[in-house]
Parts: structure tokens; C-alpha cells; sequence
């Protein structure tokens, strides 16, 4: 059903946003302001409903959530695409993206647009039915390549025990099997121009190791044991909010995993962090600084409030000074965390 734009409805702050461990005053210690630079991606999040239920997802995602982008506001996201030749990436994430019943219609109308089209993608959604409607999705590696989509994916190990440990039983099979479909068709492989890059987030309350170290280990075992290839891979750190911190407060490990992150504190990473060139869109049109500050409802800082797509404005979204609270330092740990991996060499 089409959403009106005067009914959305903008919420109070989450009460999990926390400022106990002084991420601000860090900032300002280290001679930093984080203000916007650009709007250069227009990240969305089009559902929350996801085919698994992952312990360290931020966003809460399930086979039983029900949240999804409204007609109303993928088509002002359309036109937005369209008005705003700088901004040169839609990435699109959820849940699992692909189980949206528009989501091959954006791709497509983005990819008419020029625009480079991220797709955040799920890979055992290739094989399971979708949860409502027990569609198959086995042609979306097909579509993939037909659009020239690039595919970020996340791989939590390169070994069965561990990444069925955090993602559940069956789900590193389905992977591989994904990632050698993907290469039939021309994804990671040398000189194709299909960009297909893993994710790696750690299977337990603590930094990520070195990314290009990682990246080498993860292209020489999946070469040799499953002829698989890729780009690049992305070690991103777990971010200590939902049900990760739920997870951590059950174990009692919050507190030693913040001072982990805390301690870890680079400025470097913090000058570059992705919401200086990003926004984040929820699948209710509200706007954010970025993904993580969208699931605690930290609405963006600007002259008139809370915005949505329905007020767009590059100029105010480009100058404005990006909210901040303790998950922060997530994404200033070490070599600093992205949804494109470490945001320092």
C-alpha cells in the first residue's frame, strides 16, 4: 500500500542510545569535527525481514519482521536518484534486500540512472524459499549479472564450525554454493568488471585482525578447497547495539568489549568515517547518518529537525554535523570499521 508522506511519523530517541564511555568529548580531544562532506551514497534499508536470524545482527532482522519500504517512499527515492547527479552510489541493505517486491525494479531503475548499484546481499536467500511467500530466488545471480550489480556479502569464516556458529546450521554450504554461482557468472574473478566483495565480522566480542591479512587467508582457503574467487574482503567490526548487546550484557561482557573498542580509538579512522559521504534511509523514509544510528532511531541533526525523503535537501544533508553516541567507536577501533571495510590503510 502506498504511504502518504505526511503520515510518517517521526519517534523518540531509542532509550539503548548510551554516551557513558564520551565518544563527543574523544572527537573534540583529538581536534576532530565530524561534519558532513558530501552526500556521494544513498544507502536504504528496504526490509527488515531476513529468511535467517543472525546473533549479531544489528538490525534485528528475522523471517518474522514485517517492515518493508512503502511504494510511497521508493519512488521519491527514485526521483531523488534522479535530481541529484552527485550522488553516485544506491546501496541497498536490510533484512535480506532481495526478499523486497520491488527490489528488482529499483535495481533496475538505478542502473538506468548510472548509478553504481550496492546490493548488501544475503547468500543463502538464493536457496531458501522466501519466508512469506515461498517464492524461489534461484535467478538472482542471473539478475545480478545482467544489471552488473556489485555484491558484498558476508562470509563469517572460511571454515563450516565457525560461520554456522554465528549464522546457524547449513548456512557456510549455501554460501559456497552462492559464491560459485556468482563466479560462473563472472563475479570475482580477474579482470571482470562484476565486483563481488565478502565481509567479515568476528564470531566473538573482539577486534577484527588486520584486513589485508585476513583478505590473503580468505582467498588462498577458499581458492583450494572451493575454486572460489573474490575482490576484496571487509572486516568490520560488531557494533554494540541490539541484539549483540543484548548478547554481551548476557555474558557479561559489555563493559570489557566497549573499553576494548574504546581504548582502540584511532583519530585517523575517525576523520573518515562513512556517514561523512552517506546517508541512511529506513524503510519508513526517515534519514540518518548511517545504518547503526538508524536501528537506535538517531534521527539527523539538522536546522529543521528530522528529515525524510520527502524533504530532501543535498545542501542542508551535505553541510550538517553528524550525531554521535558510544556505538561510535565501532567505527574508530583500529584500522576504523565501514560498511566498506577499514576506513584506513
Amino acid at each position: 500500500m502506498a504511504q502518504n508522506a505526511k503520515s510518517i511519523v517521526i519517534e523518540k530517541a531509542s532509550p539503548e542510545i548510551e554516551n557513558r564511555f564520551g565518544f563527543a568529548k574523544k572527537i573534540v580531544s583529538s581536534g576532530l569535527d565530524l561534519k558532513a562532506r558530501t552526500i556521494e551514497t544513498l544507502q536504504i534499508n528496504i526490509t527488515k525481514l531476513c529468511n535467517q536470524a543472525c546473533v549479531h545482527c544489528h538490525v534485528d532482522s528475522s523471517p518474522r519482521r514485517r517492515e518493508a519500504m512503502s511504494d510511497a517512499v521508493i519512488d521519491q527515492i527514485i526521483k531523488v536518484l534522479e535530481s541529484n547527479p552527485s550522488i553516485k552510489a544506491l546501496d541497498i541493505t536490510g533484512g535480506a534486500p532481495e526478499l523486497h517486491p520491488r527490489f528488482k525494479e529499483l535495481v533496475t531503475k538505478a542502473r538506468q540512472l548510472e548509478k553504481t548499484v550496492i546490493v548488501r546481499h544475503n547468500l543463502t536467500v538464493t536457496h531458501d524459499p522466501h519466508p512469506q511467500t515461498k517464492e524461489s530466488l534461484a535467478d538472482l545471480p542471473d539478475f545480478f549479472a545482467e544489471q552488473e550489480v556489485e555484491i558484498v556479502s558476508s562470509l563469517p569464516y572460511y571454515q563450516e564450525f565457525f560461520t554456522d556458529k554465528q549464522r546457524g546450521s547449513g548456512v557456510f554450504k549455501k554460501s559456497i554454493l552462492s559464491l560459485q554461482m556468482l563466479n560462473e557468472r563472472g563475479y570475482g574473478i580477474p579482470d571482470s568488471n562484476k565486483i563481488l566483495n565478502l565481509v567479515y565480522n568476528p564470531v566473538g566480542a573482539f577486534l577484527p585482525p588486520p584486513q589485508k591479512s585476513l583478505e590473503a587467508s580468505y582467498k588462498k582457503e577458499l581458492k583450494e578447497k572451493f575454486d572460489i574467487s573474490f575482490n576484496h574482503l571487509f572486516a568490520i567490526t560488531n557494533m554494540p547495539i541490539h541484539r549483540f548487546k543484548a548478547q554481551l550484557r548476557r555474558l557479561k561482557s559489555y563493559e570489557d568489549y566497549m573499553e576494548k573498542l574504546v581504548s582502540a580509538f584511532n583519530p585517523a579512522a575517525a576523520e573518515d568515517v562513512m556517514c561523512r559521504s552517506l546517508v541512511s534511509v529506513s524503510f519508513d523514509g526517515k534519514i540518518y547518518d548511517c545504518d547503526f544510528n538508524q536501528v537506535l532511531d538517531m534521527e539527523i541533526d539538522s536546522p529543521n529537525g528530522a528529515m525524510t525523503i520527502f524533504d530532501w535537501n543535498t545542501e542542508t544533508l551535505a553541510q550538517r554535523t553528524i550525531r554521535t553516541a558510544d556505538h561510535c567507536f565501532g567505527c574508530t577501533a583500529g584500522a576504523g570499521s565501514s560498511c566498506g571495510g577499514n576506513t584506513t590503510s
